[in-house]
């Protein structure tokens, strides 16, 4: 079976660590929640029937929806084509400042947000998704001279997932998207990380600090004590120690490229927190 792939770059996407985490997901399962699904690349290696996604990036939730229908699918391309041809310095910040102006930003229609997401998210500096506190786009130039936005087999893939399987595609708090999984559902929380310094983590306009995280420690053990197979992948600091210290905490090496300076990108340790044994007999 072809299976679909990341189609923007995601801060903290896993297409480089997604072996770990086939290996520590469960067997089997029931339903499928990613309350922070990103680029889904856990979402399109399982493909799993039955799914719950979620993100509260409105604007990335939407690209999801125009996936799923078929006309607003073909016309994001041709939005896209035109954003290609058209593709300077100066034309992706009239793209990037449309969200300056919210009347006429809320009367584009919903096949048109979702190409700008995609071409900015191709356009843009290192591939980021920051916001200010206005809710508006801010990520620099990338300056590229051309770019190529979409690989249109991969959308039709991920297209034919979304519409052939029962996914229920969401924009809430994490907590409200997890609320109905029941005892044999997997959980799959991927987080804008924790650091024990400054991280980046404007993925909407509140962010996700010290507080948030021990809110959803606390999700994540109410999931366990309702019988959840739960999986959280996260930076490996002394909070995330300290907050999942009575379940399984498996230290991995990745390679991080998403900051803006370049000697800090490079290898860090995370850790892939699991309330369930290593279920796939592999050694640890």
């Amino acid at each position: 079976m072809i299976k679909g792939k990341p189609f923007v770059k995601w801060a903290g996407g896993k297409r480089q660590i997604i072996d770990k985490l086939l290996k520590y997901a469960p067997d089997e399962f029931n339903t499928y929640y990613e309350p922070f699904v990103g680029g889904g690349a856990l979402l399109f290696e399982l493909s799993p029937k039955k799914a719950v996604i979620n993100d509260y990036n409105k604007e990335l939730i939407n690209v999801y929806n125009v996936l799923c229908n078929e006309d607003k699918f073909k016309k994001m391309c041709n939005v896209l084509n035109s954003y290609e041809t058209n593709h300077s310095e100066e034309f992706y910040y009239e793209i990037r400042n449309k969200d300056r102006n919210k009347a006429s930003f809320n009367r584009l229609s919903d096949y048109t947000r979702a190409g700008r997401t995609i071409y900015l998210n191709k356009a843009c500096f290192n591939g980021l998704y920051r916001v200010n506190s206005k809710n508006e786009f801010n990520v620099p130039f990338g300056k590229k001279l051309k770019v190529n936005t979409y690989e249109g087999g991969n959308l039709i893939t991920v297209s034919n997932y979304l519409t052939m399987n029962d996914v229920k595609i969401l924009s809430v708090d994490f907590e409200e998207a997890v609320k109905d999984a029941k005892k044999g559902d997997f959980i799959y929380f991927d987080p804008p990380y924790d650091s024990d310094t400054s991280t980046f983590n404007s993925y909407t306009e509140d962010g996700f600090g010290k507080e948030e995280q021990k809110r959803l420690a606390r999700v994540y053990k109410e999931l366990s004590d309702r019988g959840c197979y739960v999986m959280l992948s996260n930076h490996n600091t002394s909070l995330i120690q300290e907050l999942y210290k009575d379940f399984n905490i498996h230290v991995i090496e990745a390679k991080r490229n998403i900051n803006s300076n370049g000697k800090k990108r490079g290898k860090v340790e995370e850790v892939i927190v699991t309330n369930y044994e290593n279920k796939r007999g592999f050694e640890e």
